[in-house]
């Protein structure tokens, strides 16, 4: 009797395992088919727009200059990126173009684009594009056939986009746009009296007493703002820094309350436990918002926001390795005729020491990402840069500089304080 239940209930059992092997990946493999259906994944191919991801790609590695010419008076101006910053002085110019009564510009293989109360374009392998813009209109004339593909035309607008560059011609303007590889003005802006100089030459300069003027004109360049990045850089380490530390110096004596063999309150334990709870229940970018909105934008909002978020996480972290301390090591102390201070300082905290250091660290080196974000709702730090350059759809370059900077900002976080872990936790005076 006894064998036929035991029989009984471990076919049961084995049934049971059986149904469970089977259904969870069916739910796993139907999760994913609403996934692919809810989210329309087979039609993301054809949301792709694969010439806008191709431009934001090569404007991450290259720069455009703009050759725009005034309709209405005949004026050219020359500029990189279209920022009146990096307009070239009057009658100068890139030596691809040619500037006088005609200015010719040569985006070479073979395309000539001729300004005037004319406008053309020889473009290789398929003609002449001529216009003559006014108040009427583009009055465009194009080879006979069809209009290719890289050419969109209406009464008022023309655009030509080809391989080595684009041509818009409106009514009021004539303008070229050439792609050139490299971040131009990254060192020197045009109005610099070392744009233009070589390695060479700019070391002669370094070194014949000129290297604080030489690096005062690359630091305060105005187009790539070298100084204001490297501030902004070091004001996300400072929210980092603050919020994260500040947040362990709050969260120490709260684990206290919360763990139960150093408080043997259980109302006060419960409280203090649901406290950390709410802290770290709400998102960072959440108590950003709200503090945003309390405080106003800046840095130090960023920084509460990393504080309430880490106070509840450390709270958590710190009250069970306060729970799983070792009573001896306590007690020993106490034997020495230890006071109760000295009981915490010599019993407690050698103990704890190593998770309470480890997690500050690893949470310093997570918040300085973190920061980025922040500081972009806050109105502070790198990501306010690194939004503004993303808003403006144009600035890709500056973008790919940004974040360049944040992720060598966390490799040498994370280098920081793998150092310091072994220092001060393991004690590895050769670092291997």
């Amino acid at each position: 009797m006894i064998t036929a239940t035991l029989h009984s209930a471990t076919v049961a059992q084995f049934s049971r395992k059986k149904r469970i092997t089977f259904a969870v990946p069916l739910v796993i493999i139907a999760y994913f088919a609403y996934i692919f259906v809810s989210f329309d994944v087979a039609g993301l191919s054809e949301r792709i727009n694969v010439d806008n991801a191709r431009t934001l790609v090569s404007d991450s590695y290259s720069y455009k200059t703009h050759v725009a010419q005034d309709n209405r008076d005949g004026s050219i101006a020359i500029s990189v990126e279209g920022e009146r910053k990096g307009e070239y002085p009057q009658g100068t110019g890139p030596d691809w173009v040619s500037l006088g009564d005609i200015t010719v510009v040569d985006l070479g293989e073979g395309h000539i684009i001729t300004f005037g109360p004319q406008v053309s374009y020889d473009i290789p392998g398929y003609g002449l594009v001529t216009a003559r813009p006014d108040g009427t209109g583009v009055n465009a004339e194009f080879p006979d056939g069809d209009l290719p593909d890289f050419i969109n035309a209406s009464a008022n607008r023309v655009m030509i986009t080809t391989d080595v560059g684009r041509f818009t011609i409106t009514r009021a303007r004539a303008e070229v746009f050439k792609y050139s590889l490299g971040w131009e003005l990254f060192f020197f802006t045009l109005d610099s009296p070392y744009y233009g100089l070589g390695p060479a030459e700019l070391a002669a300069k370094v070194f014949s007493g000129k290297a604080s003027a030489v690096w005062q004109e690359f630091w305060t360049n105005k187009m790539w703002r070298h100084g204001d990045v490297f501030w902004a850089l070091f004001e996300t380490l400072l929210m980092a820094f603050l919020g994260t530390f500040g947040a362990a110096i709050v969260a120490l004596p709260l684990a206290f309350l919360a763990a139960r063999n150093f408080n043997p309150l259980g109302s006060l334990r419960f409280a203090a436990r649901r406290l950390f709870d709410f802290l770290r229940g709400v998102d960072g970018l959440i108590w950003t918002i709200v503090l945003s909105r309390a405080f106003g934008p800046g840095p130090l909002t960023g920084s509460l926001a990393i504080l309430l978020t880490d106070t509840g996480t450390f709270g958590k972290l710190f009250s069970e390795a306060l729970e799983n301390v070792d009573d001896k090591q306590i007690e020993g102390v106490a034997s020495t005729g230890a006071k109760p201070v000295q009981r915490y300082r010599f019993g407690v905290f050698p103990q704890m020491m190593p998770v309470l250091l480890s997690q500050v660290l690893y949470y310093l080196e997570s918040n300085t990402r973190s920061a980025t974000i922040i500081g972009a709702i806050t109105g502070g730090g790198i990501g306010l840069l690194l939004t503004q350059a993303i808003a403006t759809q144009k600035d890709w370059e500056e973008v790919t500089y940004y974040i360049v900077l944040i992720i060598l900002l966390v490799m040498a976080m994370d280098t920081l304080s793998g150092w310091l872990r072994r220092k001060l936790i393991k004690g590895d005076e050769g670092g291997h």
